[in-house]
Formats: C-alpha cells, sequence, structure tokens
C-alpha cells in the first residue's frame, strides 16, 4: 500500500477473519480508532481492524495533486481487496462519506457500512466560499494546520479551546484522545511543533464534500445496490452546541431509503461519539449487526 494503514486488531487474527475498516475525519487520523477496536475485540475475537492515515494525514502523504474524496474511495477498494475483498466500513465525520461513496460506486466490496456522525449530504448554494465555509464549520481543527506551537502540551492546550475535544481530554478517554492527538504532531527543523495535515488536501478534501456530484445520492444508491448501511448521529456539534450536523427534521428533509438503519446516541457530540462511551458502545453495536448479517 502507498499509504499507511494501523492493524489495530487484538490477538491471532485468522486470514479469513472477517475485516473492518475504520475511516477518520478531514484533519483526523487512524489512530482515533483504538477504542472501538478494543471495545470490539472484546466482543467478537478474531475480526481484523484495519485503521488508516488517509492520504495526507500522519504517515501517509498526499501527492502534490491531491485530487479529493476519490482517491481515498480508490485507496480503501484496494485495501479491502487486499484483505479478501470484501470489508465492513465504518467512517466519521469526513471518513463517513468516503464511505458513501465507496459503497456507492463499489457495492461489490462493501460487505456493511456504518456512517457516524457523516456522510448525508444537503444541497449548497452555488458560488459557495468553500474555504469560508471550511473555516467555519471546523474552527480551530483547520487553524492549526496553518499554526506552529512550541512543544505538544502547547498544541493540545490550543485543541482543548475547542469545548467539545476539550472535555474529551479531561474526560474518561483523555489518554486514548491524547495518543490520536499526538500521532497528528511532527517537529519541523526549526524545533516547532505543527499538524501533520496537508491543508491542501484538506480543503480539496472539503471541496468534495460540498460538490462532489455523486454524494447526494450516494447512500440510496448504495442501499438500492443491496449494501446495508446504518447512519449513527449526535445531537450535538462540532464545538459542542445544541445544534449537530444532523437532527429529526433534517433527516426528514433528505428522505432516506427505508432500508438505512438510522440511531441518534444520546448524550454525544460530534467527537464524543467516536472517543467517548457511549459513541464507542453504540458503533460496537453496529458493527456486530453487519457480522451478524
Amino acid at each position: 500500500m502507498t499509504f499507511h494503514v494501523h492493524d489495530l486488531s487484538v490477538g491471532p487474527i485468522a486470514d479469513e477473519a472477517p475485516v473492518v475498516i475504520a475511516v477518520h475525519g478531514i484533519t483526523a487520523n487512524g489512530m482515533c480508532w483504538p477504542l472501538l477496536a478494543d471495545e470490539l475485540a472484546g466482543r467478537r475475537p478474531g475480526v481484523r481492524f484495519l485503521a488508516p492515515d488517509l492520504r495526507g494525514r500522519a504517515e501517509s502523504p498526499a501527492d502534490d495533486d491531491h485530487a479529493g474524496l476519490d482517491v481515498h474511495v480508490a485507496d480503501l477498494v484496494a485495501l479491502a481487496r487486499e484483505h479478501g475483498g470484501r470489508a465492513i466500513f465504518v467512517g466519521h465525520s469526513m471518513g463517513a462519506f468516503v464511505c458513501a461513496l465507496l459503497a456507492a460506486t463499489h457495492p461489490d466490496v462493501a460487505a456493511g457500512v456504518v456512517l457516524v456522525d457523516g456522510g448525508l449530504s444537503f444541497p449548497f448554494p452555488p458560488g459557495l466560499d468553500i474555504d469560508a465555509t471550511l473555516a467555519a464549520a471546523l474552527g480551530p481543527s483547520l487553524a492549526r494546520l496553518s499554526m506552529t506551537f512550541a512543544d505538544e502540551d502547547e498544541l493540545l492546550t490550543f485543541v482543548s479551546t475547542n469545548p467539545a475535544l476539550g472535555s474529551l481530554l479531561d474526560g474518561e478517554f483523555g489518554e486514548a484522545a491524547r495518543t490520536y492527538l499526538r500521532h497528528d504532531i511532527v517537529r519541523g527543523e526549526d524545533g516547532l511543533v505543527r499538524s501533520s495535515c496537508s491543508l491542501d488536501a484538506v480543503r480539496a478534501d472539503g471541496r468534495g464534500m460540498l460538490v462532489h456530484p455523486r454524494l447526494p445520492g450516494a447512500v440510496r444508491e448504495a442501499v438500492d445496490a443491496g449494501v446495508p448501511m446504518e447512519l449513527l448521529w449526535a445531537p450535538r456539534g462540532l464545538f459542542d452546541e445544541p445544534q449537530g450536523m444532523y437532527d429529526e427534521e433534517r433527516l426528514a428533509v433528505l428522505g432516506l431509503p427505508e432500508a438505512l438503519r438510522v440511531t441518534q446516541v444520546p448524550d454525544t457530540n460530534h467527537f464524543s461519539i467516536l472517543l467517548g462511551a457511549e459513541g464507542i458502545a453504540a458503533i460496537g453495536d453496529a458493527v456486530e449487526r453487519h457480522l451478524d448479517a
């Protein structure tokens, strides 16, 4: 593979073991998934759990002409085929959009898909300022990509200014959250630390999330092709604000296919649905359902 993949499997894994591939968000990396890998190993020993660093993040550099979401789809299809040809895909945030595209364009490799607070698109007006939209949506997560810090602690302090992440760093799984964030850090020749994320790759991927022509119909297309899919959504947002990405009214407007299972994960925000106890349990339940299918 030309991108880095973390094998987070626990214990001996047979060649024919079921495969779960976990796909992170737009400024994240594959080390956001060990909590889920451990949860799943406790429930279903012997599952192969793979979590790549998508191109432009952590240990996977982006090409100079990074073309956006389709690059990640191609990488994930190749990864699934390297490990038996089919996998259950779990995607968080941007990773959910990538998984939706993958399921629509390559239904043969998707044994099941779990979308975690992402993957369902809303229409955007023509002429949208994409950079401004990303800056407003991502806040400190995007700002840190062009900043430098004296050391890791200073960077983590900046990240914690987002209340959704700050509460996680101080919570039960704070060390897991810090390990994930540290995997993003690189030290330059000037001795300062910075994010490993490629700003150009993030912009290209963000543009794809907003205007990719196939995304608005991707979930329905995948479901119609027979891919089992479900959505888990957080009621609170990226900054722990009361309005999350989805709510009952917004989901109703989208006219979702009946076969798509939709579950609100109570008392979670966009990050705690992935790095908190309630979210990990809910994602574990969803993956188990696909393993049993």
